[in-house]
């Protein structure tokens, strides 16, 4: 199974993604995780990345698409199926995947669009913060750590990411709905979208992505 996850910003995409990947037991391909992996290594990509990033500004396209062919073209376990996190972000991103996959026989089952309000938006990024070491992600009402300041995985420090303020996370919002609402249309299109309540629980929504799988597995065997 090919799938597109599509939502803003604390629409939860990489929590649901990782039940989804568990369930599946398909690949879960984020360009979030990607692009940072660059802005840590201290490349001249990286430090451009860094600064659109901490702007609020989305990456170029032809930055991300670059990456994301990279993953889709070299990675055997792609063959295996695949959910695409923060990717397409624009419709043109949208198309270049369609050319992407068709070189490897390859095409997108259906996008799930995670629609979330940006009062929700807000109270998870906000509160977000995430353990320097080990990528671990607490929340400071939901989720706190157990010691001030420190992971309770590695004991390594926790921080707030420079774009997780309400000022940028605004802005970012806007921007996202800009750019998206193309890509929605888009896969509207094709038949291939399904629009799914981001402001319900992790269990709640994960319920509702299934059930709209097995819905369409039903749907195809009958």
């Amino acid at each position: 199974m090919k799938l597109v996850l599509l939502g803003p910003p604390g629409a939860g995409k990489g929590t649901l993604a990782t039940l989804i990947k568990d369930e599946l037991g398909i690949m879960h391909i984020s360009t979030g995780d990607m692009l940072r992996e660059e802005m840590k290594s201290g490349s001249d990509l990286g430090n451009e990345v860094k600064q659109y990033v901490e702007s609020g500004a989305l990456v170029p396209d032809e930055v991300v698409i670059k990456i994301i062919e990279n993953k889709l073209t070299s990675d055997e376990q792609v063959a295996k199926g695949f959910m695409l996190d923060g990717f397409p972000r624009t419709e043109a991103q949208a198309e270049e995947l369609d050319k992407i996959l068709e070189k490897i026989g390859k095409s997108i089952d259906y996008s799930f669009y995670m629609d979330a309000s940006l009062e929700v938006v807000l109270q998870r990024l906000t509160g977000r913060r995430i353990c320097r070491d080990c990528g671990a992600i607490f929340h400071m009402t939901n989720m706190p750590p157990k010691e001030a300041g420190k992971c309770d995985s590695c004991g390594g420090e926790i921080y707030q990411r420079p774009d997780d303020n309400e000022e940028t996370i605004k802005k970012r919002m806007d921007v996202y709905g800009e750019n998206t609402a193309p890509v929605v249309e888009y896969y509207a299109g094709q038949g291939k979208l399904k629009k799914v309540n981001a402001d319900q629980s992790t269990d709640e929504l994960f319920d509702e992505m299934m059930a709209n799988v097995n819905a369409d597995k039903k749907a195809n065997q009958d």
